[in-house]
């Protein structure tokens, strides 16, 4: 059984002083959840959020990561300098991709990257909205995970579902099609030669605890990748457990 995980993705928010509050609650909160439970904090306050987690059984992730090991490159991260303080890197979120540049092409270097020094990816996907009414998200997550996957042997990662028209709109995905494109993501693993029963696959847009229940209750969802809901203890504590509710 693939164990399910509910991840945060803080994005460019918290002070220092309300990260270590957030993070505390967090613990708090949802510390005997059988669920796989990953905070993805910004990278400056990444140590913080390890070391306060420390003696529990939750992870750490960074929300990006770049694929040299060193060099002239101002303002980046390397894998090299996360491994230690997290466990967790979230690539490809559509964030990177449309405000950031980050092509198919870069997010697959970052994957390479990810994998070489031990960490787990987290590798997003999702079509935007005129993909979307177009009726083209299957060939773009496709595309997306095709790439991403075409350079690497078979590797634990997680995968996750983020349609770019539902992130941060309140608008969720339909449930059902949400769905149908988990299975789509699992068969492009399958072509990659992954084993696709073995890959937890995430959905990310809009979450919130009215709605997460019906994605969870997916066969091929397997938890959430959480943006605004995860900078609020209590609700991201109840998405923890309505995940571990589904799944177990």
């Amino acid at each position: 059984m693939r164990r399910p995980i509910v991840a945060g993705n803080w994005k460019m928010n918290t002070t220092r002083s309300e990260a270590e509050e957030l993070v505390l609650a967090i613990r708090t909160l949802a510390a005997a959840a059988p669920t796989e439970v990953v905070i993805c904090p910004p990278y400056v306050w990444l140590d913080l959020v390890s070391r306060a987690l420390e003696g529990s059984n939750m992870k750490t992730g960074a929300q990006d990561v770049y694929w040299e090991e060193s060099g002239p490159f101002t303002g980046q991260i390397a894998v090299t300098q996360l491994v230690g303080m997290c466990e967790y890197a979230i690539v490809g979120h559509s964030e990177r991709r449309r405000l950031f540049g980050d092509t198919d092409e870069i997010v697959a270097r970052k994957v390479v990257a990810c994998m070489g020094a031990g960490l787990m990816p987290i590798l997003a996907v999702g079509e935007d909205a005129e993909e979307h009414a177009a009726g083209r998200a299957e060939a773009v997550v496709r595309r997306q995970v095709a790439t991403a996957l075409a350079e690497v042997p078979p590797h634990p990662l997680v995968a996750a579902y983020e349609p770019v028209w539902a992130i941060g709109t309140g608008d969720a995905a339909n449930r059902e099609h949400a769905q149908w494109i988990a299975t789509v993501i699992r068969d492009e693993l399958r072509i990659a030669g992954f084993d696709p029963e073995t890959v937890p696959v995430l959905y990310g847009g809009s979450v919130t605890p009215d709605n997460f229940p019906g994605f969870v209750a997916q066969p091929d969802i397997d938890g959430g990748l959480v943006g605004g809901a995860s900078l609020d203890a209590r609700k991201f504590a109840t998405l923890v457990e309505q995940a571990s509710t589904a799944a177990y």
